[in-house]
């Protein structure tokens, strides 16, 4: 199958909104603790979602991983036990900054480490970007998402500021900007992990192709591997949370949890599970349609979640208290993150 670079960036948007949306049924469960909603809701994340998906999208999957090299196997598993506590982190952001000012920060630096390091990495960076045109259109095309990531940020970071603290409260009930901000910076190292993860994968790709697998779905088979890692990292975080709350009896209501719609708590974290797996189910697939330049993929992530996590920020009415002039700024920066994603798709076209 030709790549198709056009199709590629709707398949990243697809998943930007995945991301940007996952967190959103959290915000329904009722009278369940953190570490109880976001452990039901991983379970679907990194484990039901990941391999249900690759059983029937991939031809022989088990057969596939059982003639991988166990060296093979191993690294994707680690990457994503060090992307799972970015995940972590992640979801403490956005209890901490909010969807659009927490997003912005974070994926900043995800974007960064997870974009440039894997050429780094493979000594392919001045090959890939310097030496072509393509590449330099790329280049051009992650320095304006970085560009619209720090005018995003500013834009957050003047709205906070001008905020009283009970205007923040009301806005995220949990506002804690420097505990925020560590996090955030943590979150957004650890989350570039997942690149590499599926960079580390790339073997088994190739395995699963020749095992009849369409192009779109061999990279269904890494993410089980990584998401795995992932779920190995928050299962022990959140059972120690549970212990140290003795916050098990409210899945079955008891408790603080008495009274607690529990039927609908399991379904909200269902959707919000299998929303985050969603995002790089579609990763995957406009990766396939990238070509050779298909690490940009990362970048078209990063860029395609901020921008649709922006949109949720002003949905929920986080930007309501901020002036107009700071407004105009966080969608000046909305507005070069999709021109970037352009540029970026553009990028890929010339260099097939």
């Amino acid at each position: 199958m030709t790549p198709n670079p056009l199709a590629g960036v709707f398949y990243h948007w697809l998943g930007g909104l995945a991301s940007a949306s996952f967190y959103v049924p959290y915000r329904g469960v009722k009278r369940w603790s953190w570490e109880i909603y976001w452990l039901t809701g991983g379970i679907f994340s990194w484990l039901l979602a990941p391999w249900f998906f690759a059983a029937i999208q991939t031809e022989d999957l088990l057969g596939v991983l059982g003639r991988t090299p166990a060296s093979v196997i191993g690294w994707p598993i680690v990457f994503g036990l060090l992307w799972g506590f970015g995940g972590l982190g992640y979801g403490l952001v956005m209890r901490y900054l909010g969807l659009s000012l927490g997003m912005a920060v974070v994926l900043g630096l995800c974007t960064v480490f997870g974009t440039l390091i894997p050429p780094i990495f493979a000594g392919e960076f001045a090959a890939k970007l310097l030496d072509t045109l393509s590449g330099n259109v790329i280049l051009g095309g992650i320095l304006m998402t970085l560009a619209g990531i720090i005018v995003v940020a500013m834009a957050g970071a003047r709205k906070d500021a001008a905020l009283s603290e009970e205007q923040k409260a009301a806005a995220v009930a949990e506002f804690d900007f420097r505990k925020g901000i560590v996090v955030a910076i943590l979150a957004g190292i650890f989350s570039a992990c997942f690149a590499f993860g599926l960079a580390a994968g790339e073997p088994i790709k190739a395995i699963s192709a020749e095992a009849g697998t369409g192009p779109l779905w061999t990279g269904l088979p890494v993410l089980c591997l990584v998401m795995f890692g992932g779920l190995i990292t928050n299962t022990i975080w959140c059972v120690v949370l549970i212990a140290r709350n003795r916050s098990a009896p409210q899945w079955l209501g008891r408790g603080e949890a008495a009274g607690a719609p529990l039927g609908r708590n399991l379904l909200l974290c269902a959707i919000a599970g299998t929303a985050w797996y969603f995002q790089f189910f579609f990763y995957t697939m406009g990766e396939s349609q990238m070509g050779r330049l298909g690490f940009s993929s990362w970048t078209l992530h990063m860029a395609s979640i901020i921008i649709f996590g922006t949109i949720w920020g002003f949905a929920f009415r986080e930007w309501r208290d901020a002036a107009p002039r700071v407004k105009a700024m966080v969608w000046a920066g909305v507005g070069i993150l999709v021109g970037a994603t352009i540029v970026i798709g553009y990028g890929n076209l010339l260099a097939e």
